[in-house]
């Protein structure tokens, strides 16, 4: 018997995700490049020149010193971004390093995605996860006593995915340079909000080497649509694999066959929003943040106080569960405070019945 055709996720009451609803451009534009692979550019030369433009675009977002440029490509997420990094800074970590993995390590705050365990267990590289100070952010001495001669790469985190905190990402990079390591700013979820601060985090800011910013996060690009930068591109020529059997000959890319919909709608959502249409949504995701935080701080309890849109409360075990059971997609910390995020499709509306409920829930 032929079942009911399933019907999409709805965005209307999903508060913890990092994705969004993508523009409508984006998805259109998603649909026209379905079939196409930027995995092998020479053959699909349409879906390269556009993966040209998404490169551009990012870099310009992330202020690198000659956007058009730029080394990096559209990865399928900030995960696969972030393994590369690592790469890349193994690879290029001194004489031999390519045999020599196993003896480099990686230094990252605890506020690292999870990525970077993965990555570590790949690369056969250990992972140095660092204490942070009391606001969440990174510890640039902790940093500093962590470093040492067989260290590959620093990572910074510009958007925790907890508490949407900065890292001082100028303190850490000089610690990197001094050690003689790479410099990673993990700007997956932050990089298209970033831009609309006074947070020093991009390559105009500090000696970044590779940085991951995500278009399908708020930059409302169709998932998959990851991406990866780097300031020069012995970063991505140090990725670089033979491939004799395709048209294009190498390839620095993790994945062999990539979306061309993700570059496709990457490149359309760029450029129907850059740079308004994401100013106006990062100052309402703020100010949507800022009432959220006030409307639970007001009712007694512990909030921390959001730097981007995300809030992260103090919500007792048997509320979070209720919340749930009334429809709420709400997640939880490391340490089990309520996490929302403040994404485009997360509307004043929305988190008014978000509070409603929980009032309810309260009586």
């Amino acid at each position: 018997m032929r079942q009911p055709e399933p019907e999409p996720q709805s965005f209307d009451r999903v508060l913890s995700s990092m994705c969004t609803e993508p523009h409508p451009d984006a998805r259109a534009a998603a649909e026209r490049f379905l079939a196409t692979n930027p995995g092998d550019p020479a053959t699909y030369d349409a879906v390269a020149d556009l993966e040209a433009r998404a490169v551009e675009g990012l870099a310009t977002l992330a202020a690198h010193p000659t956007p058009a440029d730029a080394a990096g490509y559209v990865t399928s997420g900030g995960t696969e971004a972030n393994v590369q990094a690592v790469r890349s800074a193994r690879n290029r970590h001194g004489e031999g390093s390519k045999k020599g993995g196993d003896e480099l390590n990686v230094v990252a705050p605890e506020s690292a995605h999870f990525s970077f365990h993965k990555a570590a267990e790949l690369l056969g590289v250990e992972l140095r996860t660092v204490p942070l100070d009391d606001d969440h952010r990174a510890d640039p001495e902790a940093v500093a006593a962590a470093v040492d001669g067989a260290t590959a790469l620093v990572v910074g985190v510009a958007g925790s995915t907890e508490y949407g905190r900065v890292d001082p990402i100028p303190e850490i990079a000089a610690i990197a340079e001094e050690a003689g390591a790479r410099f990673h700013v993990d700007a997956a979820w932050g990089g298209f909000v970033l831009p609309f601060t006074d947070h020093a985090w991009s390559f105009a800011d500090a000696p970044v080497d590779t940085l991951t910013i995500d278009p399908h996060k708020f930059g409302q690009a169709p998932v998959p649509a990851g991406g990866l930068l780097a300031r020069e591109d012995a970063a991505l020529d140090a990725l670089a694999v033979e491939t004799p059997y395709l048209e294009s000959r190498s390839q620095a890319t993790l994945t062999g066959t990539r979306s061309g919909a993700g570059v496709a709608g990457a490149v359309a959502a760029m450029d129907a929003l850059w740079p308004d249409g994401y100013r106006e949504a990062a100052e309402r995701a703020a100010e949507n943040a800022d009432w959220l935080a006030d409307e639970l701080a007001d009712r007694g309890y512990d909030v921390v106080e959001p730097e981007l849109p995300l809030v992260a409360a103090d919500v007792p075990e048997s509320e979070f569960r209720a919340l749930r059971d009334a429809g709420w997609k709400v997640s939880r910390t490391g340490t089990g405070e309520l996490r929302v995020v403040c994404m485009p499709h997360v509307t004043r509306a929305a988190l008014r019945a978000f509070i409603d409920d929980l009032d309810r829930i309260r009586r």
